[in-house]
């Protein structure tokens, strides 16, 4: 059974950063394509970041591009969002999705495996 567990979140001032953790348990990481979400109150879910099975290439939302990178390291089967100059409307839930069968994908409905999320709090 894939589990996946965030940890990270927390509140911080506009212009702050923060490093977001997928830990990754019943599997090794390198088999699965692993994306971040993100759902802020009284709105969807929406993409954020993903990358590639292979760990090679990744992919960002337009709004967060430029401060997002998102990384992994297989020895800990852990996955990284670090975010910087956060703004206000980043406040949100963010999730960590994973999938054993796609490459990679911005759609959440593509991916098998979710963790429980993390609140991200961003003050003006």
């Amino acid at each position: 059974q894939v589990q996946l567990v965030e940890s990270g979140g927390g509140l911080v001032q506009a212009g702050e950063s923060l490093r977001l953790s997928c830990v990754v348990s019943g599997t090794t990481l390198s088999s699965l394509a692993m994306g971040w979400f993100r759902q802020a109150p009284r709105k969807e879910r929406e993409f954020v970041a993903a990358m590639r099975r292979s760990g090679g290439s990744t992919y960002f939302a337009e709004s967060v591009k430029g401060r997002f990178t998102i990384s992994r390291d297989n020895a800990k089967n852990t996955v990284y969002l670090q975010m910087n100059s956060l703004k206000p409307e980043d406040t949100a839930v963010y999730y960590c999705a994973a999938d054993s069968t796609i490459s990679n994908s911005r759609a959440a409905y593509e991916y098998d495996y979710w963790g429980q999320g993390t609140q991200v709090t961003v003050s003006s």
